[in-house]
């Protein structure tokens, strides 16, 4: 029996596909499908089940236009094909309906000349090379933050310092009427330096990594948060209990995760009917591989860590710069909250990703675990 009867009933088997074939195809990391004249999945590759979020018995008894609407550009592609019978590629597709979102998709489909009106499709989703360049992006961004920082630090504090002693004396000396303006001064100074000690903290310095248990430092938020700025928001947590231990700093991982589940409740209470939701959700993901930042090492991210909210969703406008310093969507905010998560991930060796649209947003980090060379150490 050849490897597409097992996979499909036999009156939607792929045409001359040898066992050898088969298993080729079946081992391609990237979504694989054969559609018919009607549209009616013929063959689909375990990635395509996996992409598509169904198996292929229940594919074997659908079309396509029952997982994706009629009007999508995919089928003007799929037309395309069969009436020129050429190969055509289409770039950044979205893929959305009640079954399916999968947004930055690049398909190529071609024609089976023994087996007419069948095309093959194969799809790639680019949105984890896109989030890689971002990253790589905000890196930099990061690193011309910690120049900023070190100037700073430099020529601004011990000048500041000056300003805030002088008002101090001020409001002991002044005319009643003059002391709030001395209050003002001594005021604003504070802001600046505890805005300058933010910016510090994109300072270059090493890590001190153990093994962490990345469910310990979420439950640890979870109660940070609700007893304090998320009081009236519901948590759920979907854990993978079987994680191995993160090879990271336990202190800046409960940063990175505090300042997340902040950003999402504030999100989550604003402008919204629907109670406040936080999602926080663990597990293991196969093939994410990064540099570790100033050396020739690569790790492999198989452990994921996501942070979901239930908010109006992330501007257009600001969503392709969000981790970059000074861009925020807040009127009292910096801007810096967000650039240093994206800088801890980076000194980690981690990825950091996020999705959203109207009522869902998820952030989601990528994070090395904990290997035998570690452990020695």
């Amino acid at each position: 029996m050849s490897f597409a009867s097992r996979l499909l009933p036999a009156r939607n088997r792929a045409p001359d596909l040898t066992p050898m074939h088969g298993a080729i195809l079946s081992a391609m990391p990237v979504p694989v499908v054969l559609l018919d004249a009607d549209n009616r999945f013929k063959y689909v590759n375990h990635a395509a089940e996996q992409f598509l979020g169904a198996s292929a018995a229940s594919l074997s008894q659908v079309r396509l236009t029952d997982l994706v609407p009629s009007d999508n550009p995919l089928f003007l592609l799929i037309d395309q094909v069969r009436r020129t019978e050429a190969t055509i590629s289409d770039h950044d597709l979205t893929l959305e309906s009640a079954r399916l979102h999968k947004t930055g998709i690049t398909v190529q489909g071609s024609p089976v000349p023994e087996d007419p009106n069948t095309v093959l499709l194969v799809m790639q989703d680019a949105s984890a090379a896109r989030a890689l360049d971002r990253h790589l992006a905000f890196r930099g961004a990061a690193r011309s933050v910690t120049g900023m920082a070190a100037i700073l630090a430099h020529e601004v504090k011990n000048p500041l310092s000056g300003i805030r002693g002088a008002a101090q004396l001020l409001e002991s000396s002044v005319a009643p009427e003059d002391r709030e303006l001395a209050e003002l001064i001594r005021d604003e100074a504070d802001r600046i330096r505890a805005l300058v000690d933010r910016m510090e903290a994109f300072g270059e310095k090493p890590i001190v990594r153990a093994p962490v248990n990345i469910h310990r430092v979420l439950e640890h938020v979870r109660k940070l948060a609700q007893t304090g700025f998320a009081e009236h928001v519901r948590f759920q947590e979907n854990y993978d209990p079987s994680l191995p231990p993160v090879w990271g700093n336990r202190d800046q991982l409960v940063q990175v995760i505090l300042n997340l589940v902040k950003n999402g409740v504030e999100a989550a209470t604003q402008g919204s009917d629907r109670r406040p939701e936080i999602t926080l959700t663990t597990g293991f993901q196969h093939g994410m591989r990064l540099s570790v930042p100033g050396t020739k090492q690569r790790l492999d991210l198989p452990l994921f860590v996501s942070v979901r909210d239930n908010g109006a969703g992330i501007p257009d406008d600001i969503r392709p710069h969000l981790f970059e310093p000074f861009v925020t969507s807040k009127s009292a905010g910096s801007g810096l909250g967000l650039a240093l998560v994206a800088k801890i991930v980076g000194d980690h060796g981690g990825l950091i990703e996020v999705e959203s649209r109207p009522g869902r947003t998820d952030f989601r980090l990528h994070l090395p675990v904990v290997t035998e060379k570690d452990a020695d150490q």
